[in-house]
């Protein structure tokens, strides 16, 4: 049986298998390791019993923790605040490879500013930016990015960059929503309840917010800078689509590991760089 890092001192009613057993009542499909979580976070007893409350009651673990584990690093993340997920490993993986020192970072849709974090940790030397629409999300990327030095804008999309930006940017990473409206209702209830709806809802099909994204990113992009976008698997073709229209060198990808899709474009380069890797 695991055992917890927590002080002696709290009661028997907090042991493990309590703990495990309130969490697998209230639906936790990965009990033993949310408890082993809960129980190593530090603070008092009754901090715990509102930990354990509020998860029972369906709040998401890492808005209780205050943090996700994301690509190896611990990204601060808050209430109201959308939860960067595993499966989106496989975009900041791809990103990584055309990721140089040097390069010009832009995180769209950000969240945390867990993409862009990663990516300027792994590589160093980075100039990295990051857009949200949502004022909590960029509170809290400020927050993550301020050590890196990143600059965090509020506002939809292209519109709130400095106009310095324009033809710079080597790399592009956006998790857009891309949930269709539709199926907003039949998303777990973490998500559904706990993160606003404008992370989620990617419109009729799911692909509006992509489509207003390709619309408006040649300008932004240097010469074969690239574009990294996560879509569902059966979006891919009309996702590659869309890229092709706007101008870039675009194709899918695919890991079955993580059961991602991401969507690559690139900026064709006329002085001889590749497109798409």
């Amino acid at each position: 049986m695991p055992s917890s890092n927590r002080p002696n001192s709290l009661s028997s009613r907090y042991s493990f298998p309590i703990v495990v057993s309130r969490l697998r009542a209230a639906g936790c499909v990965y009990a033993e390791d949310e408890a082993q979580l809960l129980l190593s976070h530090d603070g008092p007893e009754d901090a715990l019993e509102t930990m354990l409350a509020k998860r029972e009651a369906g709040f998401p673990l890492e808005h209780i923790l205050g943090w996700v584990d994301f690509c190896g690093m611990r990204i601060g993340v808050a209430p109201d605040v959308f939860v960067p997920r595993q499966r989106t490993e496989f975009l900041v993986n791809q990103a990584e490879r055309v990721t140089l020192p040097g390069s010009v970072i832009l995180d769209l849709c950000c969240g945390s500013g867990a993409l862009g974090l990663v990516l300027a940790a792994r590589t160093g030397g980075v100039e990295l930016h990051a857009v949200d629409i949502e004022p909590r999300a960029v509170e809290c990327a400020r927050e993550n990015l301020e050590a890196l030095g990143g600059s965090v804008y509020e506002g939809d999309l292209f519109d709130p960059l400095p106009s310095g930006l324009t033809g710079r940017v080597d790399v592009l990473v956006a998790n857009v929503p891309y949930v269709p409206t539709d199926a907003i209702g039949l998303m777990p209830a973490e998500a559904r309840d706990h993160e606003p709806r404008v992370t989620l809802d990617g419109g009729d099909d799911g692909l509006e917010v992509l489509r207003r994204l390709a619309d408006g990113v040649l300008p932004w992009l240097a010469p074969g800078g690239h574009v990294f976008i996560e879509t569902d698997a059966g979006q891919a073709a009309a996702a590659v689509r869309i890229l092709t229209t706007a101008g870039l060198l675009a194709r899918s990808v695919y890991s079955e590991e993580l059961c991602s899709t991401v969507v690559i474009g690139a900026k064709p380069d006329t002085g001889g760089k590749s497109g798409a890797t």
